[in-house]
């Protein structure tokens, strides 16, 4: 690229945006939502127009040039508006993410007709691999005929399979069939039980046997989630400063998963306060192959996410095109101002104060339900 090129696609902020849908085509064992009860019949509308939303998430607003990572709680490919948002977001300069399990040909066929040529190399789908819903529905084609045309549009895309005890018979199934449609194997995530304290792996193996059986796949993404999976972070992270969560339901910016919301899609003339969550309480960063990977945390020394996505075909393609390739491959630290301790300290008291007053309001607003 050149040095003009560099400057124009300078990686400033990621954020995790949810959309909000929660139905799904498919019945996964191993869903979250279905493990939490939160399915519904169809998406919820959104209360701002796709432009007020493109205004309220412009480059300028933003601070520069984002990566955006559009998921739904179902599949988010099924809200009518997803490809209208997608391209007004890819027009505003930003790169973007969709999450999907590749199913919805309509949408698919949306993405690959009336987003420019130009402006799909700026986007990449990541794509669920659920096997056993595919297996036994008869779907497997249909999903593999929709990468391709993926593939052939020129839009980027990753391969992830979550994987599951009821799985691991269909291991080399699984492997010939990535390696025939896909030419790679498929990238491993793990799965989560969001029910339980801790929120632990879903698997009745040990950790040392479920890093056996699904470390053959060799999924740098596998690797590196299972490296930080039930490691608490210490360090101080900038999520929140260079980047966040961002709920097109709630119309609000977070730090993180379920730290308090500031409403940002109302005043769009109204600069949006970026606070880094600098410590946090998890049992492990959740969404650590992103938040880490990409950088929040800049003394951890880490895969980039592209190592985390990409793979080559035994021919030589990637999955991931050049332009997302280079972009794929910053960090957050390399692009932003790190800030000194006497900052740092100074914003984990802001934070302890925010933080308090956000859970008693929750605790009040769940006393005043429970009387109503």
């Amino acid at each position: 690229m050149t040095s003009h090129s560099l400057n124009k696609d300078r990686l400033k902020r990621y954020f995790d945006i949810y959309v909000p849908v929660t139905t799904c085509n498919l019945q996964c064992s191993y869903c979250y939502i279905t493990q939490l009860h939160l399915a519904s019949v169809k998406a919820k509308p959104l209360n701002y127009s796709i432009s007020h939303i493109r205004q309220a998430l412009s480059r300028n607003r933003l601070g520069g040039t984002c990566l955006l990572s559009l998921c739904g709680g179902g599949e988010t490919l099924l809200a009518p508006y997803i490809v209208e948002l997608t391209r007004e977001l890819l027009e505003e300069g930003h790169y973007v993410m969709l999450v999907t399990n590749g199913l919805p040909t309509k949408r698919i066929k949306e993405l690959t007709e009336d987003i420019p040529v130009e402006l799909r190399k700026h986007l990449i789908l990541k794509i669920s691999f659920h096997f056993m819903e595919l297996k036994s529905k008869g779907l497997l084609d249909k999903y593999f005929d929709n990468i391709h045309l993926i593939e052939r549009s020129g839009i980027s895309f990753t391969v992830e399979l979550t994987p599951s005890d009821d799985q691991i018979p269909y291991i080399d199934e699984i492997k010939e069939v990535c390696l025939k449609n896909l030419g790679a194997l498929c990238h491993i995530t793990v799965a989560r039980e969001e029910s339980k304290p801790g929120v632990p792996i879903l698997s009745a193996l040990s950790r040392e046997d479920y890093i056996k059986v699904w470390g053959q796949f060799d999924s740098q993404l596998f690797d590196f989630k299972m490296r930080i999976f039930g490691q608490p972070r210490k360090e101080f992270c900038y999520n929140g400063l260079w980047g966040g969560c961002i709920n097109l339901e709630t119309e609000s910016i977070s730090q993180c998963y379920g730290l308090s919301p500031t409403r940002i899609f109302d005043n769009l003339s109204a600069p949006i306060d970026f606070c880094p969550a600098g410590k946090c309480d998890k049992a492990h960063c959740y969404n650590g192959h992103s938040w880490i990977a990409l950088g929040m945390i800049p003394e951890l020394v880490t895969p980039t996410y592209l190592d985390l996505r990409d793979r080559v075909t035994a021919d030589g393609r990637h999955w991931v095109g050049e332009e997302m390739r280079q972009f794929l491959s910053q960090k957050l630290a390399d692009n932003n101002e790190q800030l000194t301790e006497r900052a740092k300290r100074q914003i984990r008291i802001r934070n302890s104060f925010n933080n308090a007053f956000y859970s008693l309001k929750k605790s009040i607003y769940r006393l005043i339900h429970r009387w109503q």
